[in-house]
């Protein structure tokens, strides 16, 4: 099957995806986006975790073949050009990656948090990391680097535009 969708802005068409195919599969293996990690491919650590039509998903659970016509931004989609966004910017700085597997679904998911909610309780971020999992970083560096990633978001903003 042929499936056309668009991935970070970009239009792309890709042929002879089999029924059983993931997304996460197709953007690895047959675009070359190697960001989302495959890591257990039942949705339950969150390496793979994508936006599909704005909201997050993980990558292995969705079939390649229901993007079709739908829009998908990956971890590399969150940067413009040779700028990272100011999530990665923020896991680089406070030292939130380590091995890098969990990295690019934790960093989707603090997009996504600091989109919705602008000054993130502890417990909010807890909740909106839930479903990712890292086994190197004992967590703390990762509540660092989103409580920074929020802290700076709201900074650059222009008065009354983000929702707290």
């Amino acid at each position: 099957m042929r499936v056309t969708f668009t991935v970070n802005g970009s239009p792309e068409i890709v042929d002879e995806v089999w029924p059983g195919e993931s997304l996460l599969s197709m953007l690895r293996d047959r675009i070359g986006l190697s960001g989302s990690k495959n890591a257990c491919e039942q949705g339950e650590c969150g390496s793979c975790t994508v936006y599909l039509d704005g909201a997050p998903v993980c990558g292995c659970l969705v079939a390649a073949g229901q993007v079709e016509g739908r829009s998908v931004r990956t971890v590399e989609g969150l940067a413009t050009g040779s700028q990272l966004d100011g999530v990665q910017e923020a896991f680089l700085e406070a030292g939130a990656v380590q091995c890098g597997f969990c990295t690019p679904g934790l960093i989707v998911q603090t997009h996504d948090l600091i989109e919705r909610v602008a000054r993130p309780s502890d417990t909010e971020i807890r909740e909106a990391l839930a479903g990712n999992l890292c086994r190197c970083t004992g967590y703390e560096k990762i509540m660092d680097a989103v409580r920074l990633a929020a802290e700076r978001r709201v900074s650059r903003e222009p008065a009354g535009t983000v929702e707290s």
